[in-house]
């Protein structure tokens, strides 16, 4: 068996290996010219770990990651509303990472080329077409100016491909653009002082404002990290269109983020002098799309933000792409014919990953913050009294049991 995997990212470089570990072979193609690390910070979560580290990564990632072990979830005003242990520290038997996602994509991508060759990468391809038969799938490639490039013949394509995807896009020619709700997320990464124990991630602020700040990797000096932060802010309509494909990720502008980092206060960072020193960070629109009837066609199928992209909630996007990859590559190697496999990973991952979508849209775990905000917009003395313990927790460990990554039984969570 080959598959055809369309796109160079974290879900379709994680594929490749889980495919290769089953004796499957594939091949990748990737639109841009190189495959670069690009972007900020991220996490993974242990239930996505636990499948990188059986693919031997796990050691190559601890080199260049943090192993996250709190997190803290606080109102604009800096008032613990929820504290819990993370990773190994809650109990798990992989960590949580906070990573730049460039460097997650780089361990992942050198594997690649260790194991499969650095002919089984092409870059400079963008998918023009497919087409399919009783035998297989043919899939034609064409490079920026629309030349023809190359022309791949598999078992399967898998769309990997974002989401911007030109696979989703020919099976559902009608869908449209992207959903946005109106939220603008500013990111950016700088070395500076440590905080709290070094390892731990702070949210605070509610769906429609929130700054979210963690380290992501070893800074210059044993008392700093480089440390990731983002701002995101409701500063559009939901029913607007979204912005343009080509203004995504762009560089921000300060003028436009400063006035909203003065609404947040952090206890334990100083937010105005971290992301006034960021000399570089940039901006993109927070869209999702709604979820689908289906991801398979024939022998063709979809994979991570193509199949599902989500709002920027719950350390949950590249998370639920390893997991694909995993369900995919074991479905095709138990499968008698390759249609069947490809229903029997979309029966599994489908109506899962749609369920974190819209609870995404919802606030997801970080609801927590909505939720007393909400109740008691100027801060309080005691959130007990806000909302119980019993209802925070509710509110978070119901998101961790839908994503698949629950604490483990035994350990409770901080009371703030």
């Amino acid at each position: 068996m080959k598959a055809i995997i369309v796109g160079g990212g974290i879900g379709g470089l994680t594929t490749a290996l889980m495919l290769r570990s089953r004796g499957i072979g594939c091949e990748i193609f990737e639109q841009a010219d190189t495959i670069r690390e690009l972007g900020v910070g991220i996490n993974t979560l242990p239930h996505a770990m636990r499948e990188l580290a059986g693919l031997g990564l796990l050691q190559k990632l601890d080199d260049v990651a943090v192993r996250t072990d709190q997190l803290y979830y606080l109102n604009r005003h800096g008032q613990e509303v929820w504290r819990e242990a993370r990773g190994i520290d809650a109990g798990h038997d992989v960590p949580q990472f906070s990573i730049h996602r460039g460097r997650l994509q780089g361990v992942i991508h050198r594997a690649v080329e260790e194991r499969l060759g650095h002919e089984a990468i092409h870059t400079g391809c963008r998918l023009g077409a497919f087409t399919q038969d009783e035998g297989g799938v043919t899939a034609y490639f064409f490079d920026r100016a629309g030349a023809h490039v190359h022309t791949a013949r598999g078992d399967i394509l898998i769309g990997a491909d974002g989401i911007h995807s030109r696979v989703r896009e020919t099976l559902f020619p009608n869908e449209g653009p992207p959903c946005w709700n109106g939220l603008m997320l500013w990111r950016g990464a700088r070395d500076w002082p440590l905080f709290l124990t070094g390892k731990s991630m702070i949210v605070a602020g509610g769906l429609n404002a929130k700054v979210v700040i963690y380290p992501i990797a070893e800074g210059s000096s044993p008392a700093s990290r480089l440390t990731n932060w983002a701002v995101l802010v409701k500063v559009g309509e939901g029913n607007a269109p979204p912005p343009r494909k080509e203004d995504w990720s762009r560089p921000g502008r300060r003028e436009e983020l400063m006035p909203h980092v003065a609404r947040f206060s952090v206890p334990y960072v100083d937010v105005k002098s971290l992301i006034s020193a960021t000399p570089e960070f940039y901006e993109y629109p927070t869209c999702d799309r709604d979820p689908l009837p289906y991801w398979s066609s024939g022998r063709v199928t979809l994979l991570g933000d193509a199949a599902h992209p989500m709002y920027p909630v719950g350390s949950n996007g590249a998370s639920q792409a390893i997991l694909d990859a995993r369900c995919l590559a074991d479905a095709l190697v138990r499968a008698e014919h390759p249609r069947q496999a490809l229903l029997e990973y979309e029966k599994k991952r489908l109506p899962m990953t749609a369920d974190i979508v819209r609870s995404n849209r919802r606030g997801g775990p970080e609801g927590v913050i909505d939720a007393v905000e909400q109740l008691a917009p100027d801060g309080f003395d005691n959130v007990d009294n806000v909302l119980s313990y019993s209802q925070r927790e509710a509110i978070v460990r119901g998101y961790a049991t839908k994503a698949g990554f629950a604490a483990v039984p035994g350990l409770a969570a901080v009371r703030a």
